[in-house]
């Protein structure tokens, strides 16, 4: 049996509401089959199941506020065994949150119960999270932070609850006096005129996200003028005898450039966790939103090095529709492996972007201009952009970024190879 729990869709989400559910009690699902459209700071988002089974309980009603990790849903997973096993576990897995239950095990809105040696039934296949707790009788509560003596004293004080609270400000997320401090003052009630809308809230998220990268992650930052003539020639010639709806854009160029190149340099493809790196064997591509609302969303193009230019540029115009329409699913925003943020339709000429964690690198695209440039010692004129890198010092060097950036800067001047 297993627990779907409220998916985080990005490290600046706290909580979700459930808008709808497609599902219920004794519906049959597959891998991939939407089950839930959840609404979150960045709009609506279709929520996919993991696995093959039957929904057994929906533990959240629609319209109910949840934080990440809250569950929602029980599923009966397809030929599962029969098993004396009533703990209950918290494990890592596929789907990024998930609880794996006993079949004995009764589990409602209101909470799990867990047996003491729940540790000693973890598969091979998965691990439980050291640093989450799960009490008889209590809720599946997410990590507990880490406190000050200090800063555990004035909350006691104060009557706050600091288990409640996200990380603090100190090594490692740690609380310290200032947070609590501003918890007790944002516990008291706003007035009318400062209470925050959802625009508000998502700058709010955004900011608190982009300083804990900053903070935590040793950027360094790179940025190479790329001349664009013969990918915009070829690309005249190729578009000269297609119809509009096949006609390839620059972008969609670009963008197979990049995901073949980091195809080929796992140092900044992949995801940095608990003090270790993981590549990704695929490119999945993190697409950089604006919404018309305000704020941004990564949308995740997946296996992107193994899509020709069409379809790429098919997938990059489908999901920007979908992502200002609401319409875009779990997978698309929790699998992206690095970002590419192109600010080239709003007019900058380059962009030094910040690492979303956790990733561990990520790609800025300026506008397309006309400068100067000096060929054969002649100065002649040229279409370049400027394109920049910003990556984890902890992981990869100035001397690999480099390569990545002038290996692009070559396929842009062969773009026929991408086809």
């Amino acid at each position: 049996m297993k627990i779907l729990t409220m998916p985080s869709f990005g490290a600046d989400m706290a909580v979700g509401t459930i808008v709808k559910w497609n599902v219920k009690p004794g519906d049959p699902v597959s891998r991939g089959d939407i089950i839930a459209s959840i609404e979150t700071m960045k709009g609506l988002i279709d929520m996919e199941v993991f696995d093959d089974g039957i929904i057994v309980t929906l533990l959240a009603a629609e319209g109910e506020e949840l934080e990440i990790g809250r569950p929602i849903a029980e599923l009966q997973l397809k030929n599962e065994e029969d098993s004396n096993n009533s703990s209950v576990q918290i494990v890592e897995s596929g789907d990024a949150h998930s609880v794996d239950v006993g079949s004995n095990t009764a589990v409602n809105q209101e909470g799990a119960s867990n047996s003491s040696d729940s540790q000693n039934d973890v598969t091979k296949e998965s691990r439980v999270l050291t640093d989450v707790e799960v009490k008889s009788g209590d809720s599946i509560n997410t990590r507990r932070p880490k406190i000050s003596p200090a800063a555990r004293n004035k909350a006691e004080q104060l009557g706050i609850d600091w288990r409640q609270l996200s990380q603090g400000t100190g090594p490692d997320g740690a609380l310290l006096l200032d947070d609590i401090n501003i918890a007790d003052t944002q516990s008291a009630e706003p007035a009318l005129d400062s209470v925050k809308g959802p625009k508000d809230m998502m700058r709010d998220a955004i900011a608190a996200n982009v300083s804990r990268s900053k903070r935590d992650i040793p950027h360094y930052y790179l940025q190479l003028d790329m001349v664009l003539d013969n990918t915009l020639n070829w690309l005249s010639l190729h578009n000269a005898d297609l119809p509009p709806s096949n006609r390839i854009l620059s972008n969609a160029v670009i963008y197979s450039a990049i995901a073949r190149t980091l195809s080929e340099f796992p140092a900044f493809n992949g995801f940095y966790r608990d003090g270790h790196y993981q590549p990704s064997d695929s490119v999945h591509l993190g697409n950089a939103i604006s919404l018309r609302q305000g704020g941004l969303m990564v949308a995740a193009i997946h296996n992107a090095q193994n899509l020709g230019l069409l379809e790429l540029m098919e997938k990059i115009k489908d999901q920007v529709n979908r992502a200002r329409k609401g319409g875009l699913r779990m997978s698309e925003m929790q699998d992206a492996t690095v970002t590419v943020s192109n600010l080239g339709d709003r007019g900058t000429d380059s962009i030094q972007s910040i690492i979303y964690p956790p990733q561990v690198a990520i790609i800025g695209i300026g506008r397309q201009r006309i400068v100067p440039w000096v060929i054969d010692n002649v100065v002649s004129s040229a279409t370049i952009i400027s394109m920049s890198l910003a990556a984890d010092h902890r992981v990869s060097d100035g001397h690999s970024g480099a390569r990545l950036l002038n290996k692009i800067n070559k396929l842009l001047q062969t773009p026929e190879k991408l086809v």
